[in-house]
């Protein structure tokens, strides 16, 4: 059973451990939309998110260990884009999936009416992750991104 664990929405002060588990990724085939290895960066993007996204943190104790964002598309109306991380230590808990729930949720309460991604080339428990979310991915697509129909 997976153990549940607090989540909420990310502060400029949650910076420095989403760049922890952004480094805790290193070589491994990930989709962020910048380098998020420097806490600065992080608190840009958390900055420039505005109220059409957010970013929320899965928090075990009270260290953030992942994280998921939804972000609007600049470039397709009513789509917003979703990704979640999870830190390699704390795996396989149902913390990727508690965190979409509740970016999802937050996707349905600001009218998107589509999830798309990236899916990186070869990141296999992804591909899992999402299609256990119920996210359609293409079997061959070149850019490997999946959408959520909501």
């Amino acid at each position: 059973m997976a153990r549940t664990t607090e989540q909420r929405a990310a502060t400029l002060e949650d910076a420095e451990e989403i760049a922890d588990i952004v480094r805790s990724l290193t070589g491994e085939a990930v989709a962020l939309p910048g380098d998020f290895t420097d806490p600065a960066k992080v608190r840009e993007w958390l900055e420039l998110l505005g109220s059409n996204g957010i970013v929320m943190v899965a928090v075990d104790g009270s260290i953030p260990v992942a994280f998921g964002s939804i972000d609007y598309s600049t470039t397709e109306p009513d789509t917003a884009v979703l990704g979640v991380w999870v830190s390699p230590m704390h795996r396989r808990r149902g913390l990727a999936t508690q965190l979409a729930d509740e970016l999802i949720e937050f996707a349905r309460t600001k009218g998107y009416r589509r999830i798309r991604g990236r899916l990186p080339d070869g990141n296999e428990p992804a591909l899992s992750f999402l299609s256990a979310i119920g996210a359609m991915v293409p079997l061959r697509n070149p850019e490997m991104t999946f959408e959520l129909p909501l």
